[in-house]
């Protein structure tokens, strides 16, 4: 059995017990959330949505919020000795567990 949610602006392909990393959600550590943006569920058979699919929702409980690996931007234009711009960035994120998908 498995769900495609929508969350953050992507798609996920989520099945109970996986752990996902989804941009950060403004919700604490251990508590529950509840996606009903749900684009495909697949049990026997599959449901598509139109855009969503009424009825079918997934819980998922927060295990951690944090910050992935620094990336480091570097931006500069060739034979210009003054136009260069190293930047660092960490993009937030939120570790999900699937908990159940209740349809």
């Amino acid at each position: 059995m498995y769900a495609i949610i929508e969350t953050g602006g992507k798609q996920l392909k989520v099945e109970v017990g996986q752990t996902v990393f989804v941009e950060k959600l403004d919700v604490a550590e251990g508590e529950e959330v509840v996606f009903d943006k749900v684009l495909v569920y697949s049990n026997r058979t599959t449901r598509v949505g139109s855009p969503y699919v009424k009825g079918v929702s997934v819980k998922a409980k927060v295990e951690k919020q944090g910050k992935a690996k620094k990336i480091i931007v570097f931006k500069y234009k060739p034979k210009k000795g003054s136009t260069r711009r190293k930047q660092g960035h960490r993009q937030p994120y939120t570790r999900l567990v699937i908990e159940e998908i209740n349809a």
